[in-house]
């Protein structure tokens, strides 16, 4: 029988870092996101991890920043609201799944780094993931391009992906 661990979202965060003007890095986060992993075992091999974030809650510390990655130049967060993601395998230390952006489904490849289960001061049992990735934007019709008149591209296409994520056993 599998085990459903729930997102513990007060011990969670999901950021994205992309180079700004190939000089310096841009760090964005998601506010609003869930997760779900069903797991047969404590090693949870092979279990299912879900997940999906709010467009509309993405922040990088900027209002005109966020706005105009929430446009159709970037997530189209009004046609587009979430983006998700579905394991298809887990090994320990691959997780391989579809990543969905707008209406964009691509494999993915995270690195991941299970810190262990522990029980915490009010009797909850929890888990502790820190994934990690990179994905080409343009994979996932993120296509805004602009370039400097010194020749630099504004926004890399590379993108860094970083989830740092608790789950409390149900």
């Amino acid at each position: 029988m599998k085990t459903t661990w729930k997102l513990d979202p007060t011990h969670s965060e999901i950021e994205f870092k992309v180079k700004h003007m190939m000089i310096s890095t841009v760090t964005g986060s998601f506010s609003d996101f869930d997760a779900t992993v069903e797991a047969a075992d404590d090693t949870f091999k092979d279990a299912q991890f879900t997940f999906n974030a709010k467009i509309d809650s993405i922040s990088t510390k900027n209002n005109d920043r966020d706005t105009h990655l929430k446009s159709d130049d970037f997530f189209n967060a009004e046609k587009y609201p979430k983006l998700t993601f579905k394991s298809k395998s887990f090994d320990g230390e691959k997780l391989v799944g579809d990543l969905t952006i707008r209406d964009t489904t691509k494999e993915v490849t995270l690195d991941v780094d299970f810190n262990g289960i522990a029980v915490d001061p009010y009797g909850q049992t929890k888990s502790g993931f820190e994934a990690t990735g990179t994905i080409n934007r343009k994979d996932f019709n993120l296509n805004w391009s602009a370039v400097t008149e010194a020749g630099n591209i504004v926004v890399s296409d590379k993108v860094k992906l970083i989830a740092n994520l608790q789950f409390i056993k149900r």
